[in-house]
C-alpha cells in the first residue's frame, strides 16, 4: 500500500513537472520583460564605478511610478546622433541634472554647477596615478529643458553624452534624454563577483536645489 502510494505521489510529479517547468519560464521572462533586466557594460565611458564586462540588473518599474532623480545611473535608448555605432541603442549614464535644471561648467575650483550649487564628484575617473579627469574640458551653460535629461558618463573624457553633445551642436534637446527613453535604474553591479556594489546617489547631489518655478 505504501509504496503504491509512494508511486502515485512519484508519477503525479513528473505528470506536473513541464507545467512547472513552463509556470517558471513565464515568471522568469514577465521580470524580465517588466521588472528587472541585467545589462553588460560595453565600454569605459563610466569608469571605475563600472567598467567594461561588468554586469549590473536594472529596475525597470521604478520610472513607473516616478521621474529619474539626480545621481542616478540610468540605462536609456540612445538618440540615433549618439550613436558611433547603429548597433549601440542601450547606453547607461548618470543622470546630473534634471529638467528645469540650470548647469554650468565651471565654478572657481573647476566643478559642475546645478542650480549654482558646486558638485563634489568623487566618482570621477582617476589614472593609476591618481590624477583625475575634469567635471568638463570646455565650459557650458544650459538650461535642461521641462521633461528631459542632462545624463554624463564618469570618464568624461571616453563619454559620448549630453556635455559631448551639446559642445558638438549647441542643442539643449539634442544633448538631453527624454524621460520616456528611459529604460530603467541601475542599482547594483551583480558581476563579477569582486565587483559587487550598490550603485547609491552620491551625497553632493543632496545639497542640489530645486530649479526656480518659471
Amino acid at each position: 500500500m505504501i509504496d503504491e502510494q509512494t508511486n502515485k505521489r512519484s508519477n503525479s510529479f513528473w505528470r506536473e513537472l513541464p507545467v512547472l517547468v513552463v509556470v517558471a519560464f513565464v515568471v522568469a521572462l514577465l521580470v524580465r520583460v517588466f521588472v528587472l533586466q541585467t545589462f553588460f557594460i560595453p565600454s569605459e565611458s563610466m569608469e571605475h564605478t563600472l567598467n567594461i564586462n561588468d554586469r549590473v540588473l536594472v529596475n525597470k518599474v521604478i520610472y513607473d511610478l516616478r521621474s529619474p532623480h539626480r545621481g542616478e545611473i540610468v540605462v536609456f535608448k540612445s538618440p540615433a546622433s549618439w550613436r558611433s555605432d547603429p548597433t549601440e541603442v542601450d547606453f547607461i549614464k548618470r543622470v546630473i541634472a534634471v529638467g528645469g535644471d540650470h548647469v554650468v561648467c565651471c565654478d572657481a575650483k573647476h566643478r559642475l554647477t546645478v542650480n549654482g550649487q558646486a558638485l563634489d564628484e568623487p566618482y570621477l575617473y582617476h589614472d593609476s596615478d591618481g590624477t583625475a579627469d575634469l567635471p568638463s574640458d570646455e565650459p557650458f551653460d544650459v538650461v535642461v529643458p521641462k521633461g528631459r535629461l542632462w545624463v554624463m558618463g564618469d570618464h568624461r573624457s571616453h563619454s559620448g553624452d549630453s556635455r559631448e553633445q551639446y559642445l558638438r551642436t549647441h542643442d539643449t534637446s539634442a544633448a538631453t534624454i527624454p524621460y520616456p527613453s528611459v529604460v530603467g535604474r541601475a542599482f547594483v553591479v551583480f558581476w563579477p563577483l569582486q565587483r559587487w556594489t550598490w550603485l547609491t546617489v552620491p551625497g553632493t547631489f543632496d545639497r542640489v536645489p530645486d530649479p526656480p518655478k518659471a
